[in-house]
């Protein structure tokens, strides 16, 4: 047994996992017994008898039809307790522009690079330059596993938080799953892009902590070799979708053709109907974002989205929903875009300040 493991580690495990899926039905249950609960998982930790439980599986559309796997709550703790000892070893190790995953380092963290990046290949927009931006295959249902262990085993010192690691790793949610929603919504997800029909050792489930961490680690090996071998200075990766940037058209093409090539090494694929190169003043679409010549907006996609689901949210998120665009359309360059969620809210009751960027609560309306 290793000693940097202790109880407290798992309880700040828990008090992580819980911030965001407190009232799931998981969660629920777990808390209902909970000190028995959290002994019981901190003891199978220890003498090493922990296995992962169910899964629940399920499948969205927005915006594309996906296959989501969410594990049990007790096994996003085990999540959230290795992500917590793995981080600080392999976050340093990250470049800055790899994004997603890292505090930080969200959708904005990444737009802002990008924009950072195109100014300065074009001196703030006074010059042309092209844009290379690349979308890798079918990326979490490729992941061969027995390629990423030895990324992360040779990094994990002691034994007990590398064979944690491995237990979490290759788990297999098929094993054991509860799929949930109605069969029509499942099989909009094409055969190519579903864990269920991926290979025995590949694939991580979409949804969980530690999967987003461990593709992280796996493309690190691309963002290393893109910045040292390729020699890219102007580059922003974001999961699994990455931009370069340079004034040269012939520079991208070979840069491209570089990276296709070394993509087999681990067992992964550029998406070609994804691949997009253009010049940089059309604007770059990226993260959710985009960057177009002194601005940033926000893509068409995410206002609409906004809209609708300030008009079906139910009154007591309605609050939470709309700071949480306002909060996100606040870094962008287009007030318009501010205004027609500001409407929509104003519409369901709601006070806006008058910067557009924060939503009150009228008085009539108890807080949580």
């Amino acid at each position: 047994m290793d000693s940097s493991y202790t109880f407290a580690l798992l309880l700040q495990a828990y008090y992580d996992c819980r911030k965001h899926k407190r009232n799931t039905a998981s969660a629920l249950r777990f808390e209902l017994n909970l000190e028995r609960n959290i002994i019981a998982l901190h003891e199978d930790l220890l003498n090493g008898s922990y296995r992962p439980g169910k899964s629940v599986c399920f499948a969205i559309t927005r915006p594309k039809p996906r296959e989501v796997w969410a594990a049990d709550f007790p096994d996003r703790i085990v999540h959230h307790l290795v992500y917590n000892h793995l981080a600080p070893i392999f976050h340093p190790r990250f470049i800055a522009d790899s994004c997603a995953c890292i505090p930080g380092r969200g959708t904005l963290y990444a737009a802002q690079r990008l924009e950072k990046h195109v100014r300065s290949v074009t001196q703030n927009w006074r010059r042309p330059a092209m844009y290379c931006k690349m979308d890798l295959a079918n990326f979490f249902v490729s992941i061969d596993k027995r390629a990423l262990w030895p990324l992360l085993a040779n990094r994990i010192p002691a034994a007990w938080w590398r064979n944690l690691t491995r237990t979490v790793l290759f788990h297999d949610p098929r094993d054991s799953v509860d799929i949930r929603g109605r069969p029509s919504v499942l099989t909009k997800v094409p055969q190519h892009k579903r864990l269920m029909t991926a290979p025995k050792d590949h694939g991580l489930p979409i949804g969980n902590l530690s999967s987003q961490f461990f593709a992280n680690v796996l493309l690190n090996q691309l963002d290393q070799h893109v910045k040292h071998h390729i020699r890219a200075r102007h580059y922003v990766r974001y999961v699994d979708d990455f931009v370069l940037v340079h004034e040269s058209r012939d520079w991208i093409d070979a840069a491209h053709d570089a990276i296709n090539a070394f993509l087999p090494g681990l067992n992964l694929a550029l998406n070609p109907t994804k691949t997009i190169r253009q010049p940089v003043a059309r604007g770059v679409d990226f993260a959710g974002f985009v960057v177009k010549p002194h601005r940033l907006e926000a893509r068409r996609r995410t206002v609409r989205h906004a809209l609708r689901r300030i008009e079906a949210a139910p009154a007591d998120s309605l609050y939470e929903t709309g700071n949480s665009y306002l909060g996100l359309l606040r870094h962008a360059d287009t007030r318009h875009d501010r205004a027609r969620i500001a409407n929509a809210l104003r519409k369901r009751g709601l006070t806006i300040s008058v910067d557009l960027t924060r939503a009150f609560r009228p008085r009539n309306i108890p807080q949580e």
